[in-house]
């Protein structure tokens, strides 16, 4: 069995990963710096049996050659994620994201090591808007939707030729990619790092480009990330949901245990490629069904507020053709979100109650001019 290391290995991801991981034999190396704002303050990790732990920063040229001493495969995860937040810490994101691959790169193409094969985070977020269809243009690739028509309430992407709605469809891995948010676009550059430098190394390298990862195990105190645990942590508060727009956006929610199959898929195939994958449920859910369906699951009289409001940079629809990773990988999502977000509500039941700091994420961006 491989020895493999998973940079962000002690969040919701990685922490599943490792548990498959070990389960099968493998050993696991842990690098995660277990970030205050996803894990809480003084937070302590306490790894599984087979897996080592190593307190570091990807940002830190030292932890990647300690981490990477007698690894063969690795999953690299770690990274600053939410889109909203990534509009003003700009530099963090892209110190983080793109810094801490390019370290890991600059010691795969300069120091001798036993590494075979690299799986790196992508995201949707590279996509954009995605793929859409005109009944007059075909097929079009819409830009980031104007202030002026989101202020008036015209939130659906328009033909940027005939002004017309457009109709969503699946964002295929050879859609355009035109990232409408700093995160997208670290992690656009993430995934272009770790293609290139392993082709000229001759390292299989797979890029995951994970649609909206749910699930038992999510962090439910960071406020930037997940409508699932935002909605949740809101609810057990006793606090309104407001809904942004008109609720009728929409997100693929892929269940935690089929974003780790698929991972675990990638690390066990032989593909000798350099290549990048969605790894969605390659269905669209409304925002305001997530809503109504946390409302009923949890009990609760909690009243929902369609706000027409909005977050410049976010997008309307994008859900994933997933139809490449079955062909390479025989990858196949196996959760319905109604029994997904089943299983997820049942163990936020579990959890304790955590202060609800979604408010605040808002007023920093509302003060920059990027909450309207």
């Amino acid at each position: 069995m491989k020895n493999i290391l998973i940079t962000g290995g002690a969040g919701f991801i990685g922490t599943k990963l490792s548990q498959k991981l070990t389960e099968k034999g493998y050993k696991v190396v842990i690098l995660d710096n277990l970030s205050p704002q996803i894990h809480g303050d003084n937070f302590e990790y306490k790894p599984f049996q087979d897996v080592s732990f190593i307190k570091g920063d990807v940002r830190n040229s030292k932890d990647w050659e300690n981490a990477l001493q007698g690894i063969e495969i690795i999953v690299h995860l770690a990274a600053e994620t939410g889109t909203g937040q990534s509009m003003y810490e700009v530099h963090k994101y892209v110190d983080t994201n793109c810094g801490g691959t390019a370290r890991m790169l600059d010691y795969l193409v300069n120091q001798s090591h036993r590494v075979q094969k690299v799986i790196v985070a992508s995201s949707r977020a590279i996509y954009g808007e995605g793929k859409y269809f005109c009944d007059k243009h075909g097929v079009t690739y819409p830009g980031s939707r104007k202030n002026n028509h989101l202020s008036s309430g015209k939130f659906e992407p328009i033909c940027e030729l005939c002004n017309k709605n457009l109709h969503v469809l699946p964002t295929d891995e050879n859609s355009k990619i035109h990232p409408s948010s700093i995160y997208g676009i670290t992690k656009l550059n993430q995934e272009q790092l770790v293609l290139n430098v392993c082709n000229s190394l001759n390292i299989p390298a797979l890029a995951f480009r994970y649609q909206n990862v749910y699930g038992p195990g999510q962090s439910l105190k960071n406020p930037y990330t997940g409508i699932l645990s935002i909605f949740s942590t809101q609810i057990r508060n006793g606090k309104g949901l407001n809904i942004f727009e008109d609720g009728m956006e929409t997100r693929d929610f892929v269940y935690i245990d089929d974003v780790v199959e698929a991972t675990l898929l990638g690390i066990e195939s032989d593909t000798r490629e350099q290549i990048a994958l969605n790894v969605g449920s390659g269905v669209a859910t409304t925002v305001i069904k997530v809503a109504q369906k946390l409302i009923v699951l949890y009990k609760s009289d909690t009243p929902i507020n369609i706000s027409g409001s909005y977050r410049l940079g976010d997008i309307r629809h994008n859900f994933a053709a997933i139809e490449n990773a079955e062909k390479l990988l025989g990858f196949k999502p196996k959760h319905s979100f109604d029994a997904g977000i089943t299983e997820f509500t049942k163990w936020v039941l579990d959890q304790e109650v955590y202060s609800d700091r979604y408010d605040e994420s808002i007023s920093e961006m509302k003060s920059r001019g990027l909450f309207k």
